[in-house]
């Protein structure tokens, strides 16, 4: 009987492609062969993706409030939802329903979690975090000196992820499963160290992002004791708002 192959590592290139094609709807180059494990390996490169994003939409909300704030606003949502195919808003809507119909029944949770249709939890929630991206974008356009900051707001929340996945135990097979069988520790140092450099440099208030990552993964331990793809990609959507309210924060002490 022979003996299985062993999966043969993802080249840097073929990761690259991987993360765009699971991040965004960005065309990219079809690859011949595709194994589970390089999903995982893909990660590394989740904060340079999201650098890609955010170059994309504050050149999008930039162009658009040369017109008017709204226009900067409104064209900056459509692109963010767009190239992203809303697939972290797909996650909140899904965790939404789960947690506002499993009446504390773990078994009904995870049913809930798994069905492709949107209840009335999940249109709120989506509601929700959309009309607070289109205020907070209007209100970073009229700061134009504040828009630096979307630059690195894709990369922070998209790094995020893979702080998740890697400190909190798996709760179902799935995307977030996969992303913990390697946990990319040192992609993860190295991205924390190049954010905090250029938020620095750009978005001081962004300093303070790491807590976003912090507050995030305290209520999934508590709420539910570890993490799912869903969860991931909620926390992504939570944590993008959540910095751009930060980005509108006065950060004088810091740019002294």
């Amino acid at each position: 009987m022979s003996q299985p192959t062993a999966t043969p590592p993802a080249r840097w290139w073929q990761s690259l492609i991987l993360a765009i094609q699971f991040l965004t709807r960005l065309p990219t180059p079809q690859l011949r062969t595709f194994h589970p494990e390089w999903l995982a390996a893909s990660a590394r490169w989740f904060a340079p993706v999201g650098l890609l994003l955010g170059s994309l939409l504050w050149l999008a909300v930039w162009l658009g409030s040369l017109h008017d704030p709204w226009l900067g606003a409104l064209a900056g949502l459509l692109l963010w939802i767009g190239i992203t195919g809303g697939l972290h808003l797909d996650g909140l809507a899904d965790l939404s329903d789960a947690m506002g119909a499993a009446h504390r029944s773990r078994e009904r949770f995870f049913e809930v979690l798994k069905d492709p249709h949107v209840g009335s939890f999940g249109v709120i929630a989506l509601i929700c975090a959309i009309v607070s991206k289109l205020v907070l974008l209007m209100l970073l356009a009229s700061q134009p000196q504040k828009l630096p900051g979307l630059l690195l707001l894709p990369a922070w929340a998209r790094l995020f992820a893979l702080f998740w996945s890697a400190t909190l135990p798996p709760l179902a097979p799935g995307s977030g499963e996969r992303f913990a069988w390697q946990p990319q520790w040192r992609a993860q140092a190295i991205g924390l160290l190049a954010l905090l450099g250029l938020s620095l440099w750009l978005a001081p208030a962004l300093l303070l992002a790491p807590l976003a990552a912090l507050l995030w993964r305290g209520w999934l331990k508590r709420k539910l004791g570890g993490m799912t793809g869903d969860c991931l990609g909620a926390g992504i959507e939570v944590c993008e708002i959540l910095l751009l309210g930060l980005l509108l924060l006065p950060v004088p002490l810091l740019r002294a």
